[in-house]
Protein backbone atom coordinates (compact mmCIF):
# COMPACT_ATOMS: atom_id res chain seq x y z
CA UNK A 1 0.00 0.00 0.00
CA UNK A 2 3.05 2.31 0.79
CA UNK A 3 4.42 1.95 -2.48
CA UNK A 4 1.39 2.78 -4.44
CA UNK A 5 0.71 5.68 -2.32
CA UNK A 6 4.37 6.56 -3.24
CA UNK A 7 3.96 6.22 -7.17
CA UNK A 8 0.19 7.66 -6.76
CA UNK A 9 1.42 10.87 -5.31
CA UNK A 10 4.48 11.11 -7.93
CA UNK A 11 2.12 10.78 -10.64
CA UNK A 12 -0.02 13.42 -9.57
CA UNK A 13 2.56 16.03 -8.53
CA UNK A 14 4.07 15.22 -12.27
CA UNK A 15 1.09 15.88 -14.00
CA UNK A 16 0.62 19.16 -12.20
CA UNK A 17 3.72 20.00 -13.81
CA UNK A 18 3.16 19.01 -16.77
CA UNK A 19 -0.21 21.21 -17.36
CA UNK A 20 1.42 24.39 -16.83
CA UNK A 21 4.81 23.33 -19.36
CA UNK A 22 8.39 23.29 -17.78
CA UNK A 23 10.42 26.92 -18.10
CA UNK A 24 13.21 26.32 -16.35
CA UNK A 25 15.67 29.05 -15.25
CA UNK A 26 19.59 27.54 -15.91
CA UNK A 27 22.39 29.01 -13.40
CA UNK A 28 26.17 28.65 -13.19
CA UNK A 29 27.69 25.79 -10.72
CA UNK A 30 30.68 24.07 -10.39
CA UNK A 31 28.63 20.29 -11.57
CA UNK A 32 27.24 21.93 -14.82
CA UNK A 33 28.00 20.32 -17.98
CA UNK A 34 30.64 22.53 -19.90
CA UNK A 35 28.67 22.34 -22.84
CA UNK A 36 24.62 22.13 -22.69
CA UNK A 37 21.71 22.71 -25.84
CA UNK A 38 18.80 24.32 -24.74
CA UNK A 39 15.11 23.95 -26.42
CA UNK A 40 12.25 26.55 -26.32
CA UNK A 41 9.75 25.19 -27.94
CA UNK A 42 7.69 28.63 -27.40
CA UNK A 43 10.11 30.63 -29.04
CA UNK A 44 11.03 27.49 -31.55
CA UNK A 45 14.61 28.58 -30.71
CA UNK A 46 17.66 26.18 -29.83
CA UNK A 47 20.61 27.76 -27.92
CA UNK A 48 23.99 26.04 -27.33
CA UNK A 49 25.32 27.66 -23.97
CA UNK A 50 28.56 26.49 -22.53
CA UNK A 51 30.16 27.00 -18.63
CA UNK A 52 33.08 29.14 -19.28
CA UNK A 53 32.71 31.00 -15.66
CA UNK A 54 30.02 31.57 -15.86
CA UNK A 55 27.43 30.11 -18.53
CA UNK A 56 26.97 31.91 -21.53
CA UNK A 57 25.64 31.63 -24.90
CA UNK A 58 27.61 30.39 -27.89
CA UNK A 59 24.93 29.88 -30.81
CA UNK A 60 21.52 30.59 -31.83
CA UNK A 61 19.13 28.73 -34.19
CA UNK A 62 15.67 28.51 -35.12
CA UNK A 63 14.45 25.06 -34.34
CA UNK A 64 11.20 23.39 -35.23
CA UNK A 65 9.30 20.88 -32.83
CA UNK A 66 6.14 18.78 -32.90
CA UNK A 67 2.90 19.61 -34.27
CA UNK A 68 1.00 19.62 -31.26
CA UNK A 69 1.89 22.12 -28.05
CA UNK A 70 2.68 20.29 -24.94
CA UNK A 71 4.57 17.58 -23.31
CA UNK A 72 4.56 14.67 -25.32
CA UNK A 73 2.53 11.34 -23.38
CA UNK A 74 1.82 8.86 -25.64
CA UNK A 75 3.03 7.41 -28.81
CA UNK A 76 1.65 9.63 -32.24
CA UNK A 77 0.41 12.67 -29.92
CA UNK A 78 2.84 14.57 -32.39
CA UNK A 79 4.38 16.39 -29.22
CA UNK A 80 7.93 16.83 -28.23
CA UNK A 81 8.47 15.64 -25.14
CA UNK A 82 10.29 18.23 -22.28
CA UNK A 83 13.13 17.30 -19.99
CA UNK A 84 16.78 16.32 -19.92
CA UNK A 85 17.77 14.16 -22.60
CA UNK A 86 20.97 13.04 -23.99
CA UNK A 87 22.68 13.04 -27.79
CA UNK A 88 22.93 9.82 -28.71
CA UNK A 89 24.80 8.27 -31.88
CA UNK A 90 24.31 9.61 -35.56
CA UNK A 91 22.01 7.65 -36.94
CA UNK A 92 23.74 5.69 -39.57
CA UNK A 93 22.11 5.42 -42.32
CA UNK A 94 20.87 6.88 -45.26
CA UNK A 95 17.93 9.57 -44.11
CA UNK A 96 15.23 11.00 -46.13
CA UNK A 97 16.65 14.55 -47.39
CA UNK A 98 13.00 16.41 -47.04
CA UNK A 99 12.45 15.10 -43.54
CA UNK A 100 15.67 14.99 -41.92
CA UNK A 101 18.66 16.45 -43.59
CA UNK A 102 20.25 13.31 -43.94
CA UNK A 103 22.28 14.14 -40.64
CA UNK A 104 20.29 13.05 -37.55
CA UNK A 105 21.32 12.26 -33.67
CA UNK A 106 19.18 10.36 -31.81
CA UNK A 107 17.76 11.31 -28.03
CA UNK A 108 17.10 8.88 -25.41
CA UNK A 109 13.26 9.01 -24.90
CA UNK A 110 11.92 7.88 -22.87
CA UNK A 111 14.19 8.27 -20.07
CA UNK A 112 13.70 6.43 -16.83
CA UNK A 113 11.49 9.54 -15.76
CA UNK A 114 9.15 9.33 -18.71
CA UNK A 115 8.82 5.41 -18.29
CA UNK A 116 8.04 6.30 -14.63
CA UNK A 117 5.60 8.73 -16.12
CA UNK A 118 4.06 5.73 -18.39
CA UNK A 119 4.97 7.63 -21.07
CA UNK A 120 4.92 5.71 -24.96
CA UNK A 121 6.61 6.22 -28.09
CA UNK A 122 10.16 6.59 -29.33
CA UNK A 123 12.42 7.60 -31.79
CA UNK A 124 12.81 11.66 -30.69
CA UNK A 125 15.53 12.87 -33.23
CA UNK A 126 17.49 16.24 -33.29
CA UNK A 127 18.15 16.17 -37.10
CA UNK A 128 18.27 18.45 -39.83
CA UNK A 129 15.13 19.14 -42.28
CA UNK A 130 15.73 19.97 -46.12
CA UNK A 131 12.17 20.87 -46.64
CA UNK A 132 10.76 24.27 -46.30
CA UNK A 133 11.65 25.15 -42.80
CA UNK A 134 8.51 26.34 -40.73
CA UNK A 135 7.74 26.18 -37.32
CA UNK A 136 5.99 23.57 -35.36
CA UNK A 137 6.83 20.99 -38.23
CA UNK A 138 7.40 17.71 -36.69
CA UNK A 139 6.27 14.47 -35.16
CA UNK A 140 7.91 15.44 -32.34
CA UNK A 141 11.41 15.57 -33.20
CA UNK A 142 13.64 18.70 -32.66
CA UNK A 143 14.53 19.74 -36.40
CA UNK A 144 17.12 22.17 -37.79
CA UNK A 145 17.57 23.51 -41.05
CA UNK A 146 20.41 21.97 -42.51
CA UNK A 147 23.08 24.49 -42.77
CA UNK A 148 22.16 25.17 -38.70
CA UNK A 149 22.40 21.16 -37.97
CA UNK A 150 25.70 21.06 -39.48
CA UNK A 151 26.60 23.47 -36.97
CA UNK A 152 25.39 22.32 -34.57
CA UNK A 153 27.11 18.53 -35.23
CA UNK A 154 30.34 20.23 -34.76
CA UNK A 155 29.65 21.56 -31.14
CA UNK A 156 27.73 18.62 -29.44
CA UNK A 157 28.96 14.97 -29.44
CA UNK A 158 27.33 11.52 -27.64
CA UNK A 159 26.28 12.61 -23.96
CA UNK A 160 25.93 16.60 -24.78
CA UNK A 161 22.61 17.44 -22.38
CA UNK A 162 19.51 18.28 -24.52
CA UNK A 163 16.97 20.07 -21.91
CA UNK A 164 14.10 20.61 -23.99
CA UNK A 165 11.10 22.82 -22.12
CA UNK A 166 8.07 25.25 -22.57
CA UNK A 167 10.25 28.26 -22.51
CA UNK A 168 14.04 28.18 -20.93
CA UNK A 169 16.10 31.20 -19.21
CA UNK A 170 19.56 31.22 -17.76
CA UNK A 171 21.41 33.31 -15.24
CA UNK A 172 25.43 33.96 -15.10
CA UNK A 173 24.86 33.53 -11.37
CA UNK A 174 24.78 30.93 -8.79
CA UNK A 175 21.28 30.06 -7.16
CA UNK A 176 19.90 27.31 -5.13
CA UNK A 177 20.67 25.06 -7.92
CA UNK A 178 24.80 24.99 -6.69
CA UNK A 179 23.85 23.49 -3.55
CA UNK A 180 21.11 21.44 -4.94
CA UNK A 181 23.87 19.85 -7.40
CA UNK A 182 26.22 20.00 -4.88
CA UNK A 183 23.79 17.75 -2.17
CA UNK A 184 23.83 15.28 -4.63
CA UNK A 185 27.69 15.19 -5.59
CA UNK A 186 27.50 14.27 -1.74
CA UNK A 187 25.01 11.53 -2.04
CA UNK A 188 27.08 9.70 -4.97
CA UNK A 189 30.67 10.13 -3.12
CA UNK A 190 28.11 8.30 0.32
CA UNK A 191 26.54 6.04 -2.43
CA UNK A 192 30.07 4.95 -3.27
CA UNK A 193 31.26 4.28 0.08
CA UNK A 194 28.70 2.26 0.75
CA UNK A 195 29.04 0.31 -1.73
CA UNK A 196 32.17 -0.27 -0.68
CA UNK A 197 30.91 -1.43 3.24
CA UNK A 198 28.33 -3.35 1.40
CA UNK A 199 25.99 -3.18 3.77
CA UNK A 200 22.22 -2.47 3.71
CA UNK A 201 22.92 1.72 3.51
CA UNK A 202 23.74 1.04 -0.02
CA UNK A 203 19.94 0.71 -0.89
CA UNK A 204 18.45 3.22 1.20
CA UNK A 205 19.70 5.28 -1.42
CA UNK A 206 17.13 4.23 -4.12
CA UNK A 207 13.42 4.43 -4.10
CA UNK A 208 12.90 1.04 -4.79
CA UNK A 209 9.27 1.82 -6.08
CA UNK A 210 10.36 3.80 -9.02
CA UNK A 211 13.15 2.06 -9.51
CA UNK A 212 10.60 -1.13 -10.28
CA UNK A 213 8.73 1.43 -12.75
CA UNK A 214 11.94 3.31 -14.29
CA UNK A 215 13.55 -0.47 -15.14
CA UNK A 216 10.19 -2.60 -16.02
CA UNK A 217 11.31 -5.28 -13.21
CA UNK A 218 11.22 -5.61 -9.51
CA UNK A 219 13.86 -3.62 -7.47
CA UNK A 220 13.89 -7.12 -4.82
CA UNK A 221 15.86 -8.69 -7.71
CA UNK A 222 18.85 -5.79 -7.62
CA UNK A 223 18.74 -6.00 -4.51
CA UNK A 224 19.47 -9.91 -4.11
CA UNK A 225 21.83 -9.88 -6.95
CA UNK A 226 23.97 -7.16 -4.92
CA UNK A 227 23.73 -8.87 -1.69
CA UNK A 228 25.10 -12.06 -3.24
CA UNK A 229 28.15 -10.41 -4.75
CA UNK A 230 28.70 -8.30 -1.37
CA UNK A 231 28.97 -11.96 0.42
CA UNK A 232 31.44 -13.16 -2.53
CA UNK A 233 33.62 -10.32 -2.47
CA UNK A 234 36.27 -10.40 0.27
CA UNK A 235 36.60 -6.10 -1.15
CA UNK A 236 34.80 -3.87 -3.38
CA UNK A 237 36.73 -0.63 -3.93
CA UNK A 238 34.07 2.23 -5.96
CA UNK A 239 35.66 5.16 -7.43
CA UNK A 240 33.30 8.25 -9.00
CA UNK A 241 34.91 11.00 -10.83
CA UNK A 242 33.88 13.78 -13.52
CA UNK A 243 30.34 14.34 -11.69
CA UNK A 244 27.97 16.70 -13.52
CA UNK A 245 24.29 17.63 -12.45
CA UNK A 246 21.31 19.35 -14.24
CA UNK A 247 17.40 20.12 -12.86
CA UNK A 248 14.86 18.42 -14.98
CA UNK A 249 11.17 19.50 -14.54
CA UNK A 250 10.47 17.54 -11.38
CA UNK A 251 13.83 15.37 -10.98
CA UNK A 252 17.51 16.10 -11.16
CA UNK A 253 19.99 14.21 -13.49
CA UNK A 254 23.56 13.65 -12.71
CA UNK A 255 25.92 11.48 -14.79
CA UNK A 256 29.49 10.36 -13.90
CA UNK A 257 32.53 8.14 -14.38
CA UNK A 258 32.55 4.94 -11.84
CA UNK A 259 35.67 2.97 -11.40
CA UNK A 260 34.82 -0.65 -10.06
CA UNK A 261 37.63 -3.17 -8.61
CA UNK A 262 37.27 -6.39 -6.72
CA UNK A 263 39.47 -9.20 -6.92
CA UNK A 264 39.14 -10.67 -10.39
CA UNK A 265 37.77 -7.51 -12.09
CA UNK A 266 38.43 -4.20 -13.03
CA UNK A 267 36.10 -1.70 -14.97
CA UNK A 268 35.00 1.76 -15.75
CA UNK A 269 31.86 2.99 -17.31
CA UNK A 270 29.70 5.61 -17.06
CA UNK A 271 26.07 6.16 -15.46
CA UNK A 272 23.50 8.36 -15.33
CA UNK A 273 21.28 8.72 -12.26
CA UNK A 274 17.79 10.29 -11.97
CA UNK A 275 16.94 11.66 -8.34
CA UNK A 276 13.83 12.58 -6.79
CA UNK A 277 13.10 13.56 -3.42
CA UNK A 278 11.03 11.47 -1.00
CA UNK A 279 8.25 12.34 0.80
CA UNK A 280 10.49 13.13 3.81
CA UNK A 281 13.26 15.69 1.77
CA UNK A 282 15.68 12.73 1.03
CA UNK A 283 17.30 12.49 -2.69
CA UNK A 284 16.95 9.05 -3.71
CA UNK A 285 17.24 7.54 -7.15
CA UNK A 286 14.50 6.93 -9.06
CA UNK A 287 16.34 5.56 -12.58
CA UNK A 288 19.80 4.79 -14.09
CA UNK A 289 21.69 4.62 -17.43
CA UNK A 290 24.56 3.45 -18.24
CA UNK A 291 26.65 5.24 -21.03
CA UNK A 292 30.62 4.89 -21.63
CA UNK A 293 32.62 6.43 -19.71
CA UNK A 294 34.23 10.07 -20.53
CA UNK A 295 37.80 8.96 -19.36
CA UNK A 296 39.36 5.84 -17.69
CA UNK A 297 40.29 6.22 -14.33
CA UNK A 298 42.37 3.97 -13.15
CA UNK A 299 45.40 6.77 -13.03
CA UNK A 300 43.11 8.59 -10.80
CA UNK A 301 42.34 5.56 -8.54
CA UNK A 302 45.97 4.85 -8.46
CA UNK A 303 47.09 8.15 -7.68
CA UNK A 304 44.35 8.17 -4.33
CA UNK A 305 45.42 4.79 -3.29
CA UNK A 306 49.14 5.77 -3.41
CA UNK A 307 48.53 8.27 -0.89
CA UNK A 308 47.23 6.11 1.24
CA UNK A 309 49.87 3.71 0.93
CA UNK A 310 52.62 6.23 1.78
CA UNK A 311 51.24 6.97 4.47
CA UNK A 312 50.88 3.03 5.74
CA UNK A 313 54.39 2.58 4.83
CA UNK A 314 55.06 5.68 7.03
CA UNK A 315 53.51 4.44 10.24
CA UNK A 316 55.15 1.19 9.48
CA UNK A 317 58.44 2.63 9.70
CA UNK A 318 57.59 4.55 12.68
CA UNK A 319 56.57 1.61 14.72
CA UNK A 320 59.81 -0.38 13.61
CA UNK A 321 61.93 2.29 14.87
CA UNK A 322 59.92 2.77 18.02
CA UNK A 323 59.81 -0.82 18.71
CA UNK A 324 55.61 -0.53 18.78
CA UNK A 325 55.15 -4.57 18.90
CA UNK A 326 51.14 -3.16 18.75
CA UNK A 327 51.31 -0.99 16.24
CA UNK A 328 53.64 -2.55 14.09
CA UNK A 329 51.62 -6.14 14.45
CA UNK A 330 48.16 -4.04 13.66
CA UNK A 331 49.81 -3.07 9.75
CA UNK A 332 50.02 -7.01 8.87
CA UNK A 333 47.09 -9.42 7.76
CA UNK A 334 46.62 -12.28 9.87
CA UNK A 335 48.27 -14.93 7.03
CA UNK A 336 50.40 -12.47 6.53
CA UNK A 337 53.89 -13.66 4.72
CA UNK A 338 57.21 -12.51 5.66
CA UNK A 339 60.10 -13.85 4.09
CA UNK A 340 60.10 -17.44 5.01
CA UNK A 341 57.35 -16.41 8.06
CA UNK A 342 53.96 -16.84 7.72
CA UNK A 343 51.45 -15.65 9.99
CA UNK A 344 51.27 -11.98 11.69
CA UNK A 345 52.06 -13.41 15.06
CA UNK A 346 55.11 -14.84 13.69
CA UNK A 347 56.22 -11.73 12.24
CA UNK A 348 55.37 -9.91 15.41
CA UNK A 349 57.89 -12.16 17.52
CA UNK A 350 60.49 -12.35 15.05
CA UNK A 351 60.85 -8.31 15.47
CA UNK A 352 60.76 -8.50 19.02
CA UNK A 353 63.26 -11.29 19.16
CA UNK A 354 65.39 -8.82 17.00
CA UNK A 355 64.75 -5.68 19.06
CA UNK A 356 65.58 -7.26 22.51
CA UNK A 357 68.79 -8.00 20.98
CA UNK A 358 69.73 -4.45 18.93
CA UNK A 359 67.23 -1.33 18.71
CA UNK A 360 66.90 0.07 15.22
CA UNK A 361 68.28 3.39 15.05
CA UNK A 362 67.60 4.36 11.32
CA UNK A 363 65.09 3.17 8.49
CA UNK A 364 64.78 5.32 5.14
CA UNK A 365 62.74 4.66 2.41
CA UNK A 366 63.41 6.10 -1.38
CA UNK A 367 62.08 5.60 -4.65
CA UNK A 368 58.30 4.43 -3.78
CA UNK A 369 56.27 2.74 -6.34
CA UNK A 370 52.92 1.87 -6.32
CA UNK A 371 51.20 -0.58 -9.14
CA UNK A 372 48.17 -2.82 -9.50
CA UNK A 373 47.96 -6.11 -7.83
CA UNK A 374 45.31 -9.52 -8.22
CA UNK A 375 44.80 -9.03 -4.50
CA UNK A 376 45.06 -5.21 -4.31
CA UNK A 377 48.59 -3.17 -4.57
CA UNK A 378 51.53 -3.55 -4.58
CA UNK A 379 54.49 -1.30 -3.16
CA UNK A 380 57.48 -1.20 -3.64
CA UNK A 381 60.76 0.69 -2.70
CA UNK A 382 64.56 0.88 -1.75
CA UNK A 383 65.31 0.53 2.22
CA UNK A 384 67.80 1.35 4.16
CA UNK A 385 68.46 0.36 7.39
CA UNK A 386 70.75 0.72 10.15
CA UNK A 387 70.68 -0.43 14.04
CA UNK A 388 72.10 0.71 17.24
CA UNK A 389 75.15 -2.43 17.23
CA UNK A 390 76.54 -0.54 13.97
CA UNK A 391 74.71 -3.02 11.49
CA UNK A 392 73.42 -1.56 8.12
CA UNK A 393 72.47 -2.80 4.88
CA UNK A 394 70.37 -1.34 1.70
CA UNK A 395 67.39 -3.79 -0.23
CA UNK A 396 64.57 -3.56 -2.46
CA UNK A 397 61.20 -4.02 -0.09
CA UNK A 398 58.28 -5.15 -2.05
CA UNK A 399 55.04 -5.43 -0.20
CA UNK A 400 51.55 -6.52 -0.93
CA UNK A 401 48.44 -4.43 -0.04
CA UNK A 402 45.16 -6.24 0.32
CA UNK A 403 41.84 -3.64 1.91
CA UNK A 404 40.63 -4.11 5.39
CA UNK A 405 37.40 -1.78 5.23
CA UNK A 406 39.38 1.41 5.09
CA UNK A 407 42.52 0.71 5.73
CA UNK A 408 45.14 -1.66 4.05
CA UNK A 409 47.00 -4.17 5.28
CA UNK A 410 50.32 -6.13 4.24
CA UNK A 411 49.50 -9.70 2.84
CA UNK A 412 53.19 -10.56 2.11
CA UNK A 413 56.38 -8.92 2.42
CA UNK A 414 60.03 -9.53 0.67
CA UNK A 415 63.31 -8.25 0.42
CA UNK A 416 66.27 -8.76 -1.17
CA UNK A 417 69.67 -7.34 -0.69
CA UNK A 418 70.80 -4.74 -2.84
Amino acid sequence: MRVLIIVLTFLMCTTAAMADGWTPTLSSHDYGPERIVVVAKTDQTLIVLERKSPLREVRRFPCTTGQSVGDKLVEGDLRTPEGVYFVGYKIDRTLDWDLYGNLAYSLNYPNPIDRIKGKTGGGIWLHGRGKTFVPRDTRGCIALKVPDMRNVAQEIAYGTPVLVATDVSWTQETDESGAVAQELADELSMWATNWQNRGDAFFDHYNPALMTLSEGKDFKGFVDHKKNVFAAKPWIHVMVDNIRAVPGPDYWVTWFDQYYRTPGMVSTTGKRFYWKRDPEGKWRIVGREYVPASEDLSGKYLEAKSEEVEALVETWKSAWLDMDADAYGSLYATNAVQGKRRGANLIIDYKKTLWAKTAPARVVVNDLKVTSHPRGLQVAFVQTFEDTGGYSDIGYKTMVLTPDGDAWKIDSEQWRRR
